[in-house]
């Protein structure tokens, strides 16, 4: 559950595993990484060059997305670079 919560991370807020610190950390950084896709996103739109920012920062989410689910298979609280720390203060 905490490894699909970088690519669903509602779907173990709707199970028992919800009860589970360790899937909610991970639950944590997985809202994180969406809110910062979100935002990215959205700055690629509006600015003039957008295809010359969306595309390195698509790389980016998706190395941390794949950190995190590698984190989370080994069983570790490890905060992703960058946007970790933000995560902790998440209130889920």
């Amino acid at each position: 559950m905490a490894a699909l919560a970088y690519v669903l991370f509602f779907v173990p807020l709707l199970t028992s595993a919800k009860n589970d610190q360790f899937v909610r950390y991970h639950v944590k950084q997985g809202l994180a990484l969406l809110a910062t896709c979100a935002a990215l996103q959205i700055i690629g739109y509006v600015s003039f060059m957008s295809w010359l920012f969306f595309w390195p920062m698509a790389v980016v989410v998706l190395i941390l997305m794949v950190l995190g689910i590698y984190n989370a298979m080994k069983g570790r609280q490890k905060p992703l670079p960058v946007i970790g720390e933000w995560a902790e203060g998440i209130g889920i």
